[in-house]
């Protein structure tokens, strides 16, 4: 009888784990998440054409790092209520295949509670219909596609962060419009919805304007060719729409053949220390001085922001975390910016936080975030998932970059 007892008992118990794992679990049910820690990925093109997006996630790290080390003012714990941030990175090398793959790993060996901040549309897309499937958070990606904001209803598991690629694309447009209404304009732009949205908005506002266009695909090994060809149509404006590698080459490629038109550069490639690379490769600051783009974000090597409270923490967070880095680089503080972003939100999904409440607390976050430009505010609701809403012009000149012209609210 006794044994017979036994035996019930060990197939109930098989039954109940089987059927009803949550209700044996309790509060760490989530995948991911335990009593002290919380294990977050993302996938980053370490290496391939886009690895110069690379210090992103190092920055990310840097910021988890130091949530894991100091004691929050609130409750006096490490971390996030007491959970420490454990933040997987998986090299994708800027190729949807291997993003899909990675991603998978990531979901469902890894069995992470959320991805957050991965890169690259084409990318991102490739994994958004599987993460949506699986209800797993897909947040913060590190692409302005118009999508993450448009489609939101219809993937409800995913965000964007960073303003939007057409709203940017309206900006150069409207500033172009206003100051050079005969502008004779050639665009060389990435042959995906990356490169296509940029090209959208410019063009809704200002496509008469445009008079060659040339794209290029994702990995091709120069754009020599393409900016010959925009050089030769007799275009008095040059607006880059690309990935930093194929950006340098352009520029490059137009000083050394001479062309000196007024260069508009894409936000995501117009950093300080892409566009010192093109200087050094051109070995000359003429190739780049003058570049227009957008921004939003506080920039660490501008003057202005030298005494900036933010910037400050961010270098000292630097110099403990990412010694070796060249804190001047903004895709570091992008990084950081980011992964603040997500403390926060994580915070508002309460401390037995679930998938579908760190989603909650995402769509319905609001704060004056200290990493933005002064006076703008990061704002969703469920029915605007656009969460940075506010760009500025600014211009390169010298190594130095200079806002201009009025805060501009979108979307």
């Amino acid at each position: 009888m006794k044994k017979r007892l036994v035996v019930l008992v060990a197939t109930l118990t098989a039954v109940l784990t089987v059927t009803l794992p949550g209700a044996l679990a309790g509060p760490t049910a989530e995948p991911g998440l335990s009593r002290t820690s919380i294990t977050i990925g993302t996938t980053m093109p370490l290496s391939g054409p886009a690895s110069l997006y690379a210090p992103i996630a190092t920055g990310m790290r840097a910021y988890f790092s130091h949530i894991n080390r100091r004691r929050a003012a609130g409750d006096g714990k490490r971390g996030v209520y007491g959970r420490q941030i454990i933040f997987k990175v998986e090299d994708d090398g800027y190729n949807p295949v291997q993003t899909a793959q990675q991603t998978r790993k990531l979901v469902e060996q890894d069995r992470v509670f959320a991805l957050v901040g991965g890169l690259g549309t084409e990318q991102q897309l490739a994994v958004r219909a599987y993460l949506n499937q699986r209800k797993v958070p897909q947040i913060y990606v590190s692409t302005g596609a118009t999508t993450w904001g448009r489609d939101h209803r219809r993937f409800p598991w995913t965000i964007g962060w960073q303003p939007d690629y057409t709203s940017e694309g309206i900006a150069y447009a409207k500033w172009l419009k206003a100051n050079r209404p005969n502008a004779k304009v050639a665009v060389l732009y990435q042959n995906d919805d990356y490169g296509k949205d940029y090209l959208q908005g410019f063009r809704s506002q200002f496509g008469r304007s445009i008079v060659a266009q040339q794209s290029y695909e994702t990995g091709a090994a120069s754009v020599a060719s393409q900016t010959a060809a925009l050089r030769a149509s007799g275009a008095d404006t040059f607006l880059v729409l690309a990935i930093p590698t194929p950006t340098i080459q352009a520029l490059v490629t137009a000083y050394r053949l001479g062309w000196r038109p007024t260069l508009i550069v894409n936000s995501v490639s117009a950093t300080d220390t892409f566009l010192t690379l093109a200087r050094n490769a051109a070995g000359s600051a003429e190739a780049v001085n003058g570049i227009v783009t957008t921004t939003y974000l506080k920039d660490p090597a501008a003057s202005r922001y030298q005494r900036d409270a933010q910037v400050r923490f961010y270098k000292t967070l630097m110099a403990r975390y990412a010694p070796n880095a060249n804190v001047n680089n903004g895709l570091y503080f992008y990084g950081m910016a980011k992964a603040a972003d997500f403390v926060q939100a994580l915070y508002r999904a309460g401390r037995s936080p679930t998938r579908a409440s760190l989603m909650r607390a995402v769509e319905n976050l609001k704060y004056k975030s200290p990493w933005l430009l002064p006076g703008a505010t990061l704002h969703t609701t469920r029915t605007s998932a656009f969460p940075i809403k506010y760009q500025r012009l600014t211009r390169f000149n010298n190594g130095t970059f200079t806002e201009f012209g009025p805060m501009q609210k979108i979307r």
